[in-house]
């Protein structure tokens, strides 16, 4: 979630910038940062600081052409006096506490330090440099400090639940109950009510723990981009594609490699080109790199060690606070509630899943032995063979199908069609506004009367400064209170297509365009009040809901056959094409299923140990938690294994990598519902937007979506969409 001050944490992740061309950020590349070890107050700061006063571009854009490096840490500094100053004043006043005079006022607080926080934690995650990075790793145990210091003042904490304690004499509205309760429950989970010996334990856990996973998220990126594979010869590389073969050679001409061929590896431990290398001894070396990354092989990076220190912390820090551990005070606030509901709904579905799985693993082996293949079955078999499975059942593939799969048109004629049709809103490129990176893009989104709803900048290339994986963020969040719109960023990894070349790109990247989309509407519809409860700021079993939700259109036919049009002619999709890759769809779905649930359970073993449980061996509790709960299949590792699951030990997804199904329970439910009732018409469109997208957290989770369906969701509907039913 992105409460007020919960967010303070979330820092600590990787940061990039570069030298751009004009109306770019002028940010130097990896040149190192002095730290000023005596903070300025907010006075201090330079008015020709950007952060000083609210950017004069439209709705507070970042004035990218104008923020440096180097005012960063003069801008968190001041930001955090000045944000201490005016908590100190609502703590301090002497007025009896009112919602306006303490909680509304908590709300208003910090808006410099927002300022710089918002595209400090964006561009940490986008496009780094050692410059930044230092910052970042500087900064990170002194935000943690800050965050403690206001959630464990004790006048503050006072005033709000004096307040929370009269709640229902004070005749607020709904939105304003729930923001109450919500910070009455951060102070408490922050440790509020702890004898003042437990807080100053709490203090030191929370700085440890963010400089860990600040060194754990510069790890992962160094270790990813070192164990890509340097190729010498292009006749091993048979089976790929021309162009993504000239994107090899243009990435290892860009590393100081030109003449060989780099394949680089992804942030899953399954690597996109493992379904078309015909030389399996790459293979084996491609995949071995991905799923034995950050073991300190080879003398390479070794995360483990960051592993057992991260969990026992987080261990001790969840039994201070009264919980039995880290998952059980993770859930508390979240849908599911608790960890045993979670790993239910996990272990429920591994019996039928692991049996689709020997289902498919059985068309695989009986592939491999039309094709004259006479070795077992491997991991990094299993893409290769699907592939040829797939299109022999289908009878079709990746080479087929990319040509009609052409970025933009999947951007603007697939995703930008949809959010017409279901929100009635429009995209309007412009290029007036500087950028943080050339190859972003920035769109004006506007509503059907042509009042501007926000801003949407999309950022799509892999390169070796951003973080793996796709998500959304913000620049500026919505809110009434304080007069703003929504700033949403899409980042995502596709790889670059050779200079002059079209990106075209697969199915998977399809969907995942429609997924960040759904986080980008809930950011940009949010219609709230209050800050802390706006947008994407809601429980992560929640929060994936949207997102998830907007998949489902990608292989709507109508939707389909207007955005995918073959890159040369122009020319739709052939119908018969078209019905194979929307059947296609929903082939390996054992595999796909499978990774993901070892995965979460994965983390929720993890989790779920107390201080006095945490293992010397990183490697042997993975092994075991896997055959514990029967997704031990050696075919079929995790998406993520410990040592390289960035979800769980430097981003926020701790003990709730379990939401993304959680959600899809939500999602297929409400997709099913809008297909019964006229499909991607306004009418659901606007209902979806109204009682769900537009309301942040500002009322229960549960109560948005049944006043959106009308009652609960059942799982029928995710059990189809996975193809398990």
């Amino acid at each position: 979630m992105r409460r007020l001050f919960a967010t303070l944490l979330s820092l600590s992740i990787t940061l990039t910038l570069l030298t751009q061309p004009a109306a770019v950020a002028q940010l130097p590349d990896n040149k190192t940062t002095s730290v000023n070890s005596t903070p300025p107050t907010a006075g201090d700061l330079s008015p020709d600081n950007p952060f000083a006063s609210p950017s004069k571009l439209p709705l507070q854009a970042p004035a990218f052409d104008k923020i440096k490096v180097e005012h960063f840490q003069p801008a968190f500094k001041a930001g955090m006096q000045q944000q201490l100053d005016e908590i100190e004043a609502i703590a301090s006043q002497q007025a009896d506490p009112k919602f306006e005079n303490t909680i509304v006022a908590i709300e208003k607080s910090g808006t410099l330090l927002g300022r710089a926080r918002q595209v400090f934690s964006n561009l940490t995650s986008s496009h780094t440099s050692d410059a930044l990075q230092n910052i970042q790793t500087e900064m990170a145990p002194l935000l943690a400090a800050h965050s403690d210091n206001i959630l464990l003042n004790q006048k503050l904490f006072k005033r709000v639940q004096s307040l929370y304690e009269d709640r229902d004499s004070l005749d607020l509205t709904g939105e304003q109950q729930e923001v109450l309760r919500q910070h009455y429950e951060d102070f408490v989970r922050a440790g509020a009510k702890l004898a003042e010996k437990d807080q100053d334990r709490i203090r030191a856990l929370n700085e440890q723990l963010s400089t860990l996973q600040t060194k754990f998220e510069d790890n992962l990126l160094a270790e990813t981009k070192a164990r890509s594979i340097l190729v010498d010869d292009v006749a091993v590389l048979d089976g790929l594609s021309e162009s993504a073969i000239a994107a090899a050679a243009e990435t290892a001409k860009e590393r100081g490699h030109a003449g060989k061929y780099v394949l680089e590896i992804t942030n899953t431990t399954r690597v996109p080109v493992l379904s078309s290398l015909n030389n399996r001894d790459l293979r084996e070396r491609v995949w071995k790199a991905s799923a034995n990354r950050a073991l300190g092989e080879d003398g390479g990076i070794d995360n483990r060690g960051l592993i057992l220190e991260i969990a026992q912390l987080r261990a001790e820090r969840a039994q201070l606070l009264g919980y039995d551990n880290h998952a059980a005070y993770k859930l508390a606030d979240q849908m599911a509630k608790n960890p045993t509901a979670a790993r239910k709904m996990l272990t429920d579905l591994v019996p039928g899943v692991v049996a689709r799985v020997q289902e498919e693993a059985a068309d695989l082996k009986a592939m491999m032995k039309q094709s004259g293949a006479d070795h077992e079955l491997a991991p990094w078999d299993w893409e290769y063979y699907a592939e040829k499975v797939r299109a022999e059942k289908f009878d079709v593939n990746d080479a087929a199908v990319k040509p009609y799969f052409e970025l933009n048109s999947v951007l603007e004629n697939g995703v930008f069609f949809t959010m017409n049709k279901l929100f009635g809103v429009t995209f309007k490129e412009r290029k007036d506004l500087p950028v943080f990176h050339p190859e972003v893009r920035m769109f004006d989104v506007l509503d059907e009367d042509g009042s501007q709803v926000g801003l949407f900048y999309f950022d799509p290339f892999k390169r070796d400064s951003k973080r793996g994986g796709a998500w959304m963020s913000s620049f500026v969040d919505q809110s009434q209170l304080m007069n703003e719109k929504p700033v949403i960023v899409n980042t995502l990894n596709i790889p670059r297509p050779a200079k002059g070349e079209p990106a075209l790109i697969s199915f998977d990247n399809v969907t995942t365009l429609f997924h960040e989309m759904g986080h980008a509407v809930h950011g940009l519809f949010s219609d709230v009040t209050y800050p802390s409860v706006s947008g994407t700021a809601t429980p992560r079993d929640f929060v994936e809901f949207p997102s998830t939700f907007e998949e489902d259109w990608a292989i709507q036919p109508e939707i389909l056959a207007n955005y995918a049009r073959h890159y040369k002619t122009g020319e739709p999709i052939e119908k018969e094409l078209l019905d194979k890759v929307i059947a296609a769809s929903k082939f390996n779905q054992g595999f796909d299923t499978l990774e993901y649930l070892a995965a979460a359970i994965l983390d929720l073993g993890w989790h779920t140990l107390s201080p006095d449980e945490i293992p010397g061996d990183v490697a042997a509790f993975e092994a075991a938690t896997l055959k514990k709960y029967g997704v031990d299949v050696s075919v079929v590792p995790p998406r993520y294994r410990t040592a390289y699951f960035a979800h769980i030990w430097g981003g926020g997804y701790a003990a709730s990598y379990y939401a993304y199904l959680w959600s899809e329970v939500l999602a297929a439910d409400a997709h099913a519902h809008m297909m019964a009732n006229g499909g991607a018409t306004r009418d659901n469109g606007d209902t979806l937007r109204r009682e769900v997208l537009s309301r942040g957290s500002s009322r229960d989770p549960m109560e948005s979506y049944k006043a959106f369906r009308g009652q609960e969701p059942t799982v029928d509907a995710l059990l189809k969409r996975r193809g398990l039913k």
